[in-house]
């Protein structure tokens, strides 16, 4: 088995990424480049982004979710508040999320802090998660040791019995969005020769300071 990747090698030379060129708000370039991404194809799921914390046991981890929606106000996901994340965000709100789409050779990179998204906009958005999903957050103990699938599957049939004659499921109270408000957000632009574009907006009171960071 060959375990030297030396040799991979990819040459990025689709876009510049040049400040003559850039808006003065970096959500108008994010949205813009969510748009063309989603356009070009290639890309599953141009949404699933990497979410670093801190853990409870001091070490950063990271994983992937779904982000859901995004404004001026910040980027929401949700997740189960009980899980290894949640309560790791829960103590320490300071976060990093990154977007990687190699169909536009691109990174996005934002660092910020994590808040609970209301109750009511949870409900919300849970009660618009086909039904499977409704049970499955109930079913779930997120992060917790299990001693088998099995267990989940009983757990997920056991429900569906017990909501079989209800035509809306509760939202779990553990259960709900994380709003993360940025504090930078960086742009890299992949180049040739590896001398990358990267643009850093960086939060300085209500505006953003614009910077080109060496690759």
């Amino acid at each position: 088995m060959k375990n030297n990747l030396t040799d991979y090698r990819k040459s990025y030379d689709k876009y510049v990424l040049e400040e003559s060129n850039l808006k003065k708000d970096p959500l108008e370039i994010f949205r813009e480049w969510f748009r063309q991404v989603e356009a070009a194809g290639g890309v599953e799921e141009a949404n699933a982004m990497t979410i670093s914390s801190i853990g409870l046991d001091g070490f950063p981890k990271s994983r992937v979710v779904l982000l859901k929606k995004y404004s001026e106000e910040g980027f929401v996901f949700y997740t189960n508040y009980y899980s290894e994340k949640g309560k790791a965000i829960l103590q320490n709100p300071k976060v990093c999320l990154s977007f990687f789409w190699p169909n536009l050779e691109r990174q996005v990179i934002i660092k910020g802090e994590a808040i609970k998204e209301s109750e009511e906009l949870s409900t919300r958005y849970f009660h618009s998660r086909p039904r499977g999903s409704q049970l499955g957050a109930w079913a779930s103990f997120q992060s917790e040791v299990i001693g088998g699938r099995s267990i989940l599957e009983v757990q997920l049939k056991d429900l569906e019995e017990k909501y079989k004659d209800e035509s809306i499921i509760p939202k779990p109270p553990h259960w709900g969005g994380f709003v993360v408000i940025p504090t930078s957000i960086e742009f890299w632009q992949g180049r040739p020769n590896r001398l990358h574009d990267r643009i850093l907006f960086s939060k300085n009171d209500q505006s953003w300071k614009i910077d080109r960071l060496s690759p």
